[in-house]
């Protein structure tokens, strides 16, 4: 008991030296940015691929609050029926920049989590926050597609065949366990490249498991408050789809840093835990 009360006053004081809200809201503001350019390439896409704009409508309802689907609805159906090659090349480049921006501050955070300096060139950073991005985007569509898809593929696989009460639980089991898993090992990447200094992989594992099953259980409930509690239209008007983006981006910035100061204390406590050991076998 002793141990967790310790941990858990490292935390909050490291939680208010780095001034997490602040680097949180920062990373919001970027994340906002970016999403609008990612939207135009998924859905520049569609009309490729034959996808009726209430098919698409259909998808943006089930995996956002009601308050953003109505804002990006206009937009979809444009998009959709539309197929515009340049759009799709711009939206490409607009979206990998402003994404990359929004993970380049959360380098710039995870740094200051680690109290180091950043010393790597400018264009190395920039290559580096490029990938993530790549890494971001695949996690956050593995998240997305099994759990909404999910029961459309166990249908598909139930009727060739015929699966049992068994094991279409322990499908629906293990579209959450594999969502968790890609997350975690995508987060464990962002947090192990993301810092200017060098640990073993192992000291990210942590900060990654516990902010994967974080953001996965936020953002549910997260949804579920607002499509059932809060009425942000009746307060904000027309922007209150805005204003729900914006804290959901905050709370992904928040649970970003509170994966990252996890990571910190433990390799805190590693180098502890060697420095005592060496000590030991010197002695």
């Amino acid at each position: 008991m002793s141990k967790i009360k310790a941990y858990g006053q490292a935390f909050f004081q490291k939680f208010q030296e780095d001034n997490v809200p602040l680097l949180a809201a920062a990373q919001a503001y970027y994340y906002l940015l970016a999403i609008v350019p990612l939207l135009i390439v998924c859905f520049a896409i569609i009309p490729y691929l034959n996808i009726s704009p209430d098919d698409a409508i259909e998808f943006m309802e089930k995996v956002l609050p009601s308050e953003i689907g109505s804002i990006l609805q206009e937009n979809i159906i444009s998009l959709v029926n539309t197929p515009r090659g340049g759009l799709l090349t711009v939206g490409i480049i607009g979206a990998l920049w402003s994404s990359s921006a929004a993970i380049n501050a959360f380098i710039k955070a995870t740094n200051q989590a680690y109290e180091v300096d950043e010393t790597r060139n400018f264009i190395v950073v920039r290559l580096i926050a490029l990938g993530l991005t790549l890494g971001m985007i695949l996690a956050l569509g593995v998240s997305i597609l099994l759990p909404v898809f999910g029961d459309v593929i166990l249908n598909f696989v139930d009727s060739f065949l015929g699966l049992s009460a068994t094991m279409t639980l322990l499908f629906q089991v293990l579209r959450w366990v594999v969502s968790i898993a890609v997350i975690t090992l995508i987060l464990a990447v962002l947090y192990k490249t993301a810092p200017a200094k060098k640990f073993p992989f192992k000291h990210v594992i942590p900060g990654a498991v516990a902010a994967s099953v974080l953001w996965m259980l936020v953002s549910l409930g997260f949804s579920f408050y607002v499509s059932n509690f809060g009425n942000y239209s009746a307060t904000y008007g027309s922007l209150g789809g805005v204003i729900i983006l914006m804290i959901w981006f905050f709370l992904t910035g928040l649970i970003l840093m509170v994966g990252a100061i996890v990571n910190v204390l433990y390799h805190r406590e590693q180098l502890k835990t060697e420095q005592t050991t060496e000590e030991e076998v010197t002695m």
